[in-house]
């Protein structure tokens, strides 16, 4: 059964329907439910299926190629494995050429990337096989799908040869966001609060197969310390497999996720060059790329500035959870994650992994403005001023075309959140910087994204416009 994905659906709907031959590549990282979403949908039109192998040598994806076609003919005879891709896709051809062509058929290569081995044709020989067979027939649906993401978009999407502008549809799949969290978890019969789930979330991110690990009836702190503080739990190591296995040189995208995992408001492109020891030149831009098309990381441009001042925030809740609390733990079992919640790492943590979550819920925040009509520019502004002056950083902006912005806190509480005088005295200067420094002539509201809401204090009045809470975030 199918959780959300419902704009995945439609697309799909609508390719298995066109009475064309379709080309669709499906992309988005490693665990985020990209081969359950093909199976589930197209399980009674799959006609073949071939699931690439990492780091396996030519001869053994030949072989593997081999064994799948075997299957999709229910063949007890084993068939001869073919010298090269050439003559495979020649043989799924003569497979192709027995089957009834009245109804929709798709063909589904599952990790697509992996095929593709050095110096073996496999690209080559499957450009000649859409543009000279595959695209003839009109009940053909073809499928590839990788967690290589930049791989996906540079060498097929973008394709410069035999597939330029081949491709018929692209589906980028993302993590579920809160609602489809909280939709797949009933599912599977597990009825948490917001506030549980919330944490959850910022742990382990809407990653379904992360997900698919929480058991009907333990607390938040036992999942958590199941799956991450035990020798065998699911996310105990996890993060060396997620980078390994789908970028070449992984020490380099590791080492940008380290630098951003400190900075949690984020660094510059020459910031992050500083931090990791890289090159200035097209190799920084091949990690980032890569890091940001895997889902990653999100570069966001500040305020009224370019897209080459982005500023880099690490995006992936599993790996700056894991990288703050998993990778040097020396507690382990039971009351780890409690023992965890007390200290100021956890505080520092659930801050940034808050304002994390917001940002991936851009469209439930302004539903609940009542501005999703509204045409609207997100960024974040920080300024860094002479030792004289006060800075001020501000992580999201909300920039309407109908001249307000809204500037927004984000805070993580376990009930309602206070502003005591200290606090609304930094709001009143982030206002004050802000139109200083920027000139805008909009009017300024500062909202509050909290969980249980803002306190109706003196401060609250005199300076908030505007309350999301954590319950607008699952609608």
């Amino acid at each position: 059964m199918l959780t959300g994905r419902i704009e995945e659906q439609t697309i799909l709907a609508r390719k298995m329907s066109s009475g064309e031959a379709e080309l669709i590549a499906v992309y988005g990282r490693r665990r985020v439910g990209k081969t359950f979403l093909i199976r589930t949908y197209c399980k009674d039109k799959i006609i073949f299926e071939v699931t690439g192998v990492h780091e396996a040598a030519f001869k053994d994806q030949l072989q593997n190629f081999n064994l799948a076609l075997q299957a999709a003919m229910k063949s007890k005879v084993p068939i001869a494995t073919p010298e090269n891709w050439v003559k495979a896709f020649h043989m799924l051809d003569q497979y192709l050429d027995d089957l009834p062509q009245n109804k929709p058929a798709v063909l589904f290569f599952d990790e697509f990337p992996w095929l593709h081995t050095q110096k073996s044709g496999f690209l080559q020989a499957f450009e000649h096989w859409w543009n000279n067979s595959a695209s003839r027939n009109d009940h053909l649906k073809v499928i590839i799908c990788g967690s290589a993401a930049s791989w996906m978009i540079d060498q097929v999407i973008n394709n410069r040869g035999g597939l330029h502008n081949r491709v018929t549809q692209t589906i980028r799949l993302l993590p579920f966001t809160l609602s489809e969290t909280e939709q797949y978890l009933i599912s599977r019969g597990i009825r948490l609060s917001h506030y549980l789930i919330l944490q959850l979330y910022m742990a382990m991110g809407g990653i379904p197969h992360y997900l698919k690990g929480i058991q009907k009836g333990e607390s938040v702190a036992q999942v958590i310390d199941r799956l991450c503080f035990t020798k065998d739990g699911l996310l105990k190591g996890e993060f060396k497999n997620l980078y390994q296995s789908l970028f070449s040189n992984s020490h380099h995208h590791e080492a940008v996720i380290r630098a951003l995992a400190k900075k949690g408001k984020g660094l510059t492109r020459n910031e992050i060059i500083a931090e990791c020891g890289l090159s200035s030149g097209g190799t920084t831009t091949k990690i980032l790329k890569e890091l940001e098309e895997s889902g990653f990381i999100t570069p966001y441009i500040p305020f009224e500035k370019t897209e080459k001042e982005s500023i880099y925030k690490l995006s992936d809740e599993y790996s700056l959870f894991y990288l703050k609390f998993i990778e040097h733990a020396k507690a382990t079992g039971a009351g780890t994650w409690l023992r965890q919640s007390t200290t100021a790492s956890y505080t520092i943590w659930s801050g940034f992994a808050f304002e994390s979550v917001c940002q991936k819920h851009i469209l439930q925040i302004k539903k609940a403005l009542g501005v999703e009509g509204v045409l609207t520019e997100t960024s974040g502004w920080r300024y860094i001023p002479p030792k004289a002056k006060k800075g001020a950083q501000i992580d999201l902006l909300l920039d309407r075309q109908d001249k307000v912005i809204n500037i927004c806190e984000m805070k993580f509480a376990n009930s309602e959140f206070v502003i005591v005088k200290k606090y609304a005295e930094e709001l009143e200067n982030k206002i004050t910087v802000f139109r200083s420094e920027t000139k805008t002539r909009s009017a300024i509201f500062l909202t509050m994204i909290t969980t249980y809401g803002v306190k109706k204090n003196d401060y609250y009045r005199d300076i908030v416009q505007g309350e999301v809470v954590m319950g607008d975030l699952f609608k």
